[in-house]
């Protein structure tokens, strides 16, 4: 049963652990870091049996695990969610 990301003007898409190795990786931290997080984000939905998940609750979640890893990822994440997208993350 695939997972869908209901992003935020309202469209669904289904969840792609590459797009959160992507931004992992943009934040700083190494691919195999990177993948790993994806991994245990993509287990941890499935576990949970939902088949729907915010890109809000989407990105606390990956915050979470970056700042776990290395607070530097953590905090480049937040610089670049406010300098380019324009956007305030939930910290």
């Amino acid at each position: 049963m695939p997972i869908y990301v209901i992003k935020r003007d309202g469209s669904r898409e289904e969840f792609s652990p590459e797009k959160i190795v992507v931004s992992c990786l943009k934040a700083g931290a190494p691919l195999d870091i990177a993948r790993k997080i994806a991994r245990i984000i993509e287990c941890d939905l499935l576990k949970s049996g939902i088949n729907e998940v915010t890109t809000k609750d989407l990105m606390k979640n990956v915050l979470s695990y970056l700042k776990q890893e290395n607070e530097e990822w953590y905090r480049n994440w937040i610089v670049f969610d406010r300098a380019v997208k324009k956007r305030k993350s939930e910290e």
